[in-house]
């Protein structure tokens, strides 16, 4: 059989293949079963939707053999034909593996996907922190208190300020166990922050992307877990669309127009990369090299959003020649 694809679930499964005879086999499978099914058939290679524990799988067959290929739903979604049901979908996914024009997700290994669960961990602990501020404020603020704005001058102010608030002793406990849980909430985010300078600074990778400006641990190592070396996109150009780094496109008629970021690819890793634009931008201020002087011109020509994006857009480029080449960036500028 040249292709066996398989429609992912928790419990059943659903395999889609056609044999070299021309034999359709359509079958449920229940997951202590996938596992021989698959090796009984031994396809010429497995595909499957890139969605929940498709990395697991998909490390599995290539372990046992089997060249995997995984498909972005988006892109299995044309290909399904009337109701959506398990059959439905996975004879989707084996038309849609068939398509010499095809884009296919890259397996993840197990360190990048330790890496991912850190960063994903974190970015749902530092929502929580947030919601949790905000939450404390607007009660507080029911009482006359107001804080400063800011986390720093939260985290700095927020005791004595229910301690001079002059609240019941209710508020007080209510008020002290919200700052209790802001506090375990923060400890978690900076356990998690300093996990990642150390991995950052064992890995080669992450040590090469740190030396770009304004890349540190946290987007260094977000990096290496999205795109692992680079070696599956074929430029800098092609990596920074991946992520959603360059404007929006709809041509027609030979008449190219182009919009807003097309805010595709992994929104964590892009949002890291405007924010470590910013750092870049507040430095480039009292400078006068030559990339200090096209950020400058860019921000009178196009204002200060569009610059930041440019300047993501262009650490992503320069971060995947730093991974595809496997040296440090070297920063000349000539001085004007």
């Amino acid at each position: 059989m040249q292709l066996l694809a398989i429609d992912l679930g928790k419990q059943s499964f659903h395999i889609h293949g056609i044999t070299s005879e021309g034999k359709v086999i359509s079958k449920k499978v229940t997951r202590s079963k996938l596992k021989s099914v698959v090796q009984e058939i031994s396809p010429e290679a497995v595909a499957m939707e890139a969605c929940a524990s498709a990395h697991h799988w998909g490390r599995f067959f290539e372990e046992s053999g089997f060249p995997v290929r995984l498909i972005h739903p988006r892109f299995v979604l044309p290909f399904v034909k009337g109701s959506k049901n398990d059959a439905v979908d996975a004879e989707a996914i084996h038309e849609a593996a068939l398509r010499p024009t095809m884009r296919f997700v890259p397996v993840k290994t197990t360190d990048q996907q330790d890496l991912q669960m850190l960063h994903r961990t974190r970015d749902r602990l530092i929502t929580q922190r947030t919601g949790l501020i905000n939450h404390i404020r607007g009660l507080l603020a029911e009482y006359g208190v107001v804080i400063p704005v800011g986390a720093c001058r939260f985290r700095k102010d927020i005791r004595n300020a229910v301690a001079e608030a002059g609240l019941s002793t209710l508020a007080k406990q209510n008020f002290t166990a919200l700052i209790s849980e802001f506090e375990a909430l923060d400890r978690r985010v900076n356990e998690i922050d300093r996990k990642l300078v150390t991995i950052c600074r064992k890995d080669a990778r992450c040590k090469r992307l740190s030396t770009l400006p304004g890349v540190g641990p946290v987007i260094a190592t977000a990096m290496v877990a999205a795109v692992d070396d680079g070696r599956h996109f074929s430029s800098g150009r092609a990596l920074a669309a991946w992520i959603g780094l360059v404007p929006r496109q709809y041509t027609t008629g030979g008449k190219p127009r182009l919009g807003c970021i097309g805010k595709r690819g992994n929104q964590y890793l892009r949002r890291q990369l405007i924010h470590g634009a910013r750092s870049v931008l507040i430095r480039i201020a009292s400078r006068n090299d030559q990339r200090a002087k096209w950020a400058q011109n860019l921000l009178v020509r196009a204002g200060h959003n569009k610059t930041l994006v440019a300047i993501a857009n262009k650490t992503a480029r320069i971060a995947w020649a730093v991974l595809r080449s496997g040296e440090d960036y070297k920063a000349v500028y000539s001085q004007q």
